[in-house]
């Protein structure tokens, strides 16, 4: 009798299964609703222009390739990141202003120390430290310098300015704070440097406006002045 009646559930279950199956099958094969489907985002008049200014932008940038960096047997290898090896490295110097491929290889291995961290390489910190240079779009192996320089000086602000904010004491307060103030300090003239190299150290003033009291003369032209003396000649 005990047979008879687990014979008896069993089947129970397998029909409950067989139903429970049916139904699964019936909610799968349901076509879904499209009322949720979200539709393609279009930019406003605004958004519009700035994707076309900046669309602009990258046609008047420079082409130059990224770097790719690691370590083979304890030693950093860094390569440019192109198809072609070689149309990538000329791509390379035109956007920092050389033609000497040693200097190339030094700059760049110049660039890697400064975002080293220990021993390796660090490939984003060296395409960081590249961007920066190329952004200010070198014209000569001087001005590469000078921008591998001003690279350098902004990444160590931005740590002593981390280093600030999470001073512990006084002492080190001070100390960040003091290192902070030369780097900012230091990152000023040398923009200002690379200005002067630039302008071939001519500065340009522009006069926006004029006032001439009554009874008084404006004078156009270059002026210079001396001890009692204008233009050169002294009033007798």
């Amino acid at each position: 009798m005990r047979r008879i009646e687990s014979a008896e559930s069993d089947g129970t279950a397998m029909k409950r299964d067989a139903a429970n199956l049916t139904t699964i099958a019936a909610v799968a094969d349901k076509p879904r609703s499209t009322t949720n489907v979200a539709e393609p985002y279009k930019p406003t008049e605004q958004e519009r222009s700035l994707l076309e200014s900046h669309a602009a932008r990258i046609k008047r940038t420079p082409l130059a390739p990224r770097l790719k960096a690691w370590q083979q047997e304890k030693v950093a290898q860094v390569m440019v990141d192109h198809p072609s090896g070689g149309h990538g490295q000329v791509l390379l110097m035109e956007a920092l202003g050389t033609t000497d491929t040693d200097f190339l290889v030094g700059i760049i291995s110049q660039l890697g120390n400064a975002g080293a961290i220990g021993q390796e390489v660090d490939e984003q910190a060296l395409n960081f430290l590249l961007s920066v240079v190329k952004g200010i779009q070198p014209k000569d192996q001087l001005e590469t310098m000078l921008a591998a320089q001003m690279a350098a000086i902004h990444t160590l602000t931005m740590t002593y300015a981390r280093r600030l904010a999470n001073s512990k004491n006084l002492r080190e307060q001070e100390s960040s704070e003091r290192t902070l103030n030369k780097l900012a300090r230091t990152f000023a003239a040398q923009v200002e440097a690379l200005k002067r190299y630039r302008t071939g150290g001519e500065q340009k003033v522009t006069v926006e406006h004029v006032t001439v009291n009554e009874g008084g003369q404006a004078i156009v032209g270059n002026v210079s002045s001396s001890t009692g003396r204008a233009g050169g000649s002294e009033n007798r």
